[in-house]
């Protein structure tokens, strides 16, 4: 009886596994295309997608907002990567804004979220992509090089920053 009760609990714990990870894939998961039609800040992009312009917010990544230190240069830094191109979406379901989660790849395969932090134009964002190795390691080499908002001696997170003005 009692090797039963074990065999069923771990049934229960199984299914349950089951049930958790589907649940927490997102629900537009997989990959788009479409040309960007502009760059809204450092993290944000419009894509034009099956005609009808998307708002993009890349993943894994937290980008200075526009009147913070460096907010314009990572916008302007974005915008010369990706304005008027053809990208690739990775998408990874939606953020809490209703905005389309995505890793941007340009047609030569520069991912161009990676390509914001290695440049120092942003933050490896922890809360939403905690674990990433990839951009833990390009963050750290572009403090250690002083590259972008890494020439300041104490750099203020955006998510701190947001924080303050509310």
């Amino acid at each position: 009886m009692r090797k039963i009760r074990l065999m069923a609990n771990k049934g229960c714990v199984i299914l349950w596994s089951a049930i958790v990870a589907l649940w927490a894939l997102p629900a537009h998961a997989g990959s788009l295309s479409g040309q960007v039609g502009g760059v809204l800040d450092g993290d944000i992009l419009e894509v034009l997608h099956q005609g009808k312009a998307e708002r993009i917010r890349l993943n894994g990544i937290d980008c200075p907002e526009k009147d913070q230190a460096y907010g314009e240069r990572a916008k302007q830094a974005i915008s010369e990567l990706v304005v008027g191109k053809e990208v690739m979406l990775n998408t990874y379901g939606l953020d809490r804004n209703g905005r389309t989660l995505a890793d941007v790849l340009l047609p030569d395969g520069t991912n161009v979220n990676y390509k914001l932090v290695k440049e120092g134009w942003c933050w490896w964002y922890r809360t939403y992509a905690p674990g990433n190795r990839k951009l833990e390691g390009l963050e750290n080499e572009a403090r250690e090089a002083k590259k972008g908002l890494w020439a300041e001696p104490h750099p203020v997170p955006p998510w701190e920053w947001r924080k303050k003005r509310k």
